[in-house]
């Protein structure tokens, strides 16, 4: 993998580049792009976030590269932090002063102080974020490589640029972004770089929640994220950040019955829902869907291994665990549950004949969610044999068909029955109470299993004779 002169100043002919270029050598900084953005343009990865570091102010030159920009332009400043960000249209350009650091014991961050390009690379991460590209116009598009970085994107590596005990000591959230690397790029970890992190696995637990969630979030997201939670399980990492989904990990025989290992079962529904949808919490849900089945195993003579319940209990312990891994306690957190909880039914539907009811009760819980239930449904089919897998596949196909068909006969999704509880109560003459309920579930019920159509007339027909049975008077004054 070569890149020559020509064909980088090629890449960096957008007007961005040749400003920063204009005001470096106005304010007779030296100034380069560096890291990721260097790696993905030779990767020919899509990239919109520049990173720039110079050898001076780096708030300064954002500053009058902004000026340049006009009212486009949107600066920001971080004065404690010596960088700034200049956004315009879809692009974002990171700056700040080179610099090198030194890092205490107890805490990842650094003690800051200007230095050299040759201090900003030794300070980073990997050798292929260690790249730079000169933006001086005397020097523009000079490649500067020292630790061998191109040669790394040949081999397919993940390498420090200095020693990797030392670079993951002093800040252990690279040895989540190595593994992030390894996941996004289809990289591997240098023999070293692997070693180094199982050694230092435990520095993980001076890394704030949030980051090391940011990074499980991005290993989420990237083409096979199977690959990413792999490596967080070899290198010892997983068990310190999430050791519920360890705990999946094994496969049992006794008695001449086994079960499989839910661990690689998990990873696999992972990679297959990743290759139809990029909807993070939806992948998220594939990573939960068993998590329930530690707690629920038990041995059977007859039947062998079960996992009873294992979607009721995984939905259960999803709270916690969002809770301890600072994950949001919101809208997400709860769409995760609901996969979790509704993951089984479509597969007992599949297994059966499909009556009209099922499919009802399968709309009016899943609602707007059906389609990415059964996306996640579909994902979980990993069986080795391929006439299962065909089986599956094909009564799935049907599942679809007829929810389908229901959906436009019934309007179902997001259902809520045509008389509310309001309605109830003052038909009746009723405060608020358990015979209500009773009546709005008689209601449901018979909506969804066919009983009366989902129309108000209809619906309140219904509700007389039900009333009726119960003795309640009707209230005339309505």
């Amino acid at each position: 993998m070569e890149i020559s002169k020509h064909e980088i100043i090629s890449k960096l002919q957008d007007k961005l580049f040749h400003n920063i270029s204009l005001c470096a050598d106005e304010l007779n900084v030296e100034t380069y792009i560096i890291g990721g953005y260097v790696r993905d343009m030779i990767l020919r990865r899509p990239s919109k976030d520049v990173d720039v570091v110079c050898v001076g102010s780096g708030i300064n030159l954002a500053s009058a590269f902004a000026k340049s920009l006009g009212k486009g332009a949107k600066l920001s400043v971080f004065k404690n932090f010596g960088t700034a960000q200049v956004k315009y249209k879809d692009s974002e350009i990171e700056f700040v002063g080179a610099r090198k650091e030194s890092y205490s014991r107890d805490s990842r961050k650094p003690i800051v102080e200007d230095g050299s390009l040759e201090d900003d690379q030794n300070r980073r991460d990997f050798t292929i974020n260690a790249l730079a590209i000169s933006l001086n116009k005397a020097t523009f598009g000079d490649f500067i490589d020292p630790f061998g970085g191109i040669e790394d994107m040949q081999k397919l590596i993940i390498r420090t640029p200095m020693d990797p005990d030392i670079t993951f000591s002093d800040d252990p959230l690279r040895m989540m972004r190595g593994i992030r690397f390894a996941s996004q790029l289809g990289f591997d970890l240098l023999p070293a770089t692997f070693e180094s992190i199982e050694r230092n696995k435990e520095r993980i637990n001076i890394i704030s929640k949030e980051r090391i969630a940011d990074e499980l979030n991005k290993i989420m997201l990237s083409p096979m994220p199977s690959v990413g939670f792999d490596l967080l399980e070899k290198t010892g990492l997983l068990a310190i950040i999430f050791p519920e989904l360890l705990e999946l990990k094994g496969a049992e025989t006794r008695e001449g019955l086994g079960h499989k290992d839910n661990f690689s079962h998990t990873l696999r529904v992972l990679d297959n829902l990743a290759y139809k949808t990029e909807d993070l919490w939806l992948r998220w849900a594939a990573i939960f869907h068993d998590i329930g089945k530690p707690a629920t195993k038990r041995f059977d003579n007859k039947s062998g291994w079960t996992f009873h319940n294992h979607n009721y209990i995984g939905t259960k312990m999803i709270p916690n665990i969002f809770r301890k891994m600072k994950f949001p306690m919101n809208e997400k957190m709860k769409f995760v549950q609901k996969m979790v909880f509704l993951h089984m039914r479509p597969i007992g539907l599949s297994d059966n004949e499909i009556t009209d009811s099922a499919i009802r009760r399968l709309l009016f819980d899943a609602g707007e969610d059906i389609d990415r239930l059964m996306l996640l449904c579909e994902a979980d089919i990993t069986s080795k044999n391929p006439d299962k897998v065909r089986r599956f596949l094909h009564n799935f196909k049907l599942v679809r068909e007829k929810l389908q068909l229901i959906e436009e006969k019934d309007r179902l999704r997001n259902f809520q029955p045509p008389i509310d509880g309001l309605e109830i109560m003052k038909m009746f003459n009723l405060p608020a109470c358990s015979q209500v309920g009773i009546l709005k579930s008689a209601i449901k019920d018979a909506i969804l299993d066919g009983v009366i159509p989902n129309e108000h007339d209809a619906a309140l027909n219904f509700l007389l004779s039900e009333a009726k049975k119960m003795n309640l008077p009707l209230n005339i004054s309505t």
